[in-house]
């Protein structure tokens, strides 16, 4: 007697799968953790580098727009545009924008650090971990 044949999920499904259990092992869920802190000052490392890149972003006017805008060093960098503070670790009431600290070719992938400005009072932030913790520059 043959034995009945076990179902297996389509491929878009073990696909769909897959990145969920990606996503879920390396903390990829689009949305900040909940327990994201809130520091008055910096004095991390990389301060200094969140500080030039805001003088630049500063110089340019903070554009609000996303996009890839060339720097100093002929390279470029990337500003996300605005960012909504959906977890609400800033203060709230504001209209923030995200600048990327460190320039890059092109197209290249972003990574983690980030500043963001509040466009009212100038108030800035530096994210050396994408929103997980912030620190008033």
């Amino acid at each position: 007697m043959r034995s009945p044949r076990r179902l297996r999920p389509s491929w878009p499904r073990r696909l769909t799968v897959l990145i969920a259990a990606i996503a879920s092992l390396t903390g990829v869920t689009g949305t900040a953790p909940a327990h994201a802190s809130v520091y008055n000052s910096c004095t991390i490392s990389r301060c200094a580098d969140a500080r030039a890149a805001n003088a630049i972003w500063a110089g340019k006017g903070y554009p609000t727009s996303s996009g890839w805008y060339s720097w100093p060093d002929g390279k470029y960098n990337y500003t996300g545009g605005r960012f909504y503070n959906r977890e609400g670790q800033l203060p709230s009431g504001a209209t923030y924008y995200e600048y990327d600290v460190y320039s890059r070719a092109r197209g290249a992938a972003r990574d983690a650090y980030r500043i963001v400005v509040n466009r009212s009072t100038g108030v800035t932030w530096f994210s050396p971990n994408h929103y997980t913790d912030f620190y008033r520059l």
